[in-house]
C-alpha cells in the first residue's frame, strides 16, 4: 500500500480532517512531524507534532533522519523517516500532511506516493479560516495568504482534489483514498 500525501493551502483545514480520520479510523496510521515553533494552545506534543529546538531539528538534518523538511515563517517542520518506512514495511494504510515543499520532495524521494491536495470552498473562505484562527499575528496571516496563492497554482501536481467543504465528509473521502489509493491521470 503506498503512502499518501495531504497538502493543501494554509488554513484549508488539514489538521481538521487529519483529526477527524485518527478519531474514526485508528487502523490509519497518521505521521507526526517534528517541528522548530512553539506549540499552540492545546496542542499536546506528541500528538500533532515533536517539538523541538533548532540544534536537534538541524542534527535529524544532518543525519538524513527527515523523508521531508521545509521552512515557514522563521520555523522548521519535517517528517521522520524511520516510522513512515516501518509502517510501510508492515502494509499499513499511512497518511502524511505536509506542505507542497514537503509533498514535492515525497514525490521525488518516493514516487509511488499519492499525492492528495485538499481545497477550501472558495478563496474566501479560507482567508475567513485563516484569520479566525486568532493565534498568529497579521504578518504571518499575510505570508500564509500569499503562500496560500501559489500554493493554489501547484495543485495540478496533484494525483487527487478533495474539498473541505465539511471536515466529516472530507476524512472519509481522504480514508478511502488511503485504502484505495488512485493512480496519477498525468
Amino acid at each position: 500500500m503506498p503512502l499518501t500525501v495531504l497538502s493543501g493551502p494554509s488554513g484549508v483545514g488539514k489538521g481538521t480532517v487529519v483529526e477527524a480520520v485518527r478519531r474514526r479510523h485508528p487502523d490509519v496510521w497518521v505521521s507526526v512531524s517534528v517541528t522548530t515553533r512553539p506549540a499552540r494552545p492545546r496542542e499536546v506534543p506528541g500528538a500533532a507534532y515533536h517539538f523541538l529546538d533548532d540544534a536537534q531539528f538541524s542534527a535529524m538534518i544532518e543525519r538524513r533522519e527527515l523523508l521531508e523538511w521545509a521552512e515557514f515563517a522563521g520555523y522548521r517542520y519535517g517528517t521522520p523517516y524511520d516510522p513512515v518506512r516501518e509502517v510501510l514495511a508492515a502494509g499499513r494504510p499511512a497518511l502524511l500532511e505536509i506542505d507542497l515543499q514537503g509533498a514535492r520532495q515525497v514525490r521525488a524521494a518516493l514516487p509511488q506516493a499519492q499525492l492528495v491536495f485538499l481545497t477550501s470552498p472558495s478563496w474566501a473562505e479560507l482567508r475567513r479560516r485563516l484569520t479566525g484562527r486568532g493565534t498568529e499575528p497579521a504578518a504571518v496571516i499575510a505570508a500564509r495568504l500569499d503562500r496560500a496563492r501559489v500554493e493554489l497554482a501547484a495543485r495540478s501536481e496533484f494525483d487527487v482534489e478533495v474539498c473541505n467543504d465539511d471536515a466529516g465528509r472530507a476524512a472519509e473521502e481522504l480514508v478511502e483514498l488511503v485504502r484505495n489509493p488512485r493512480q496519477r491521470l498525468g
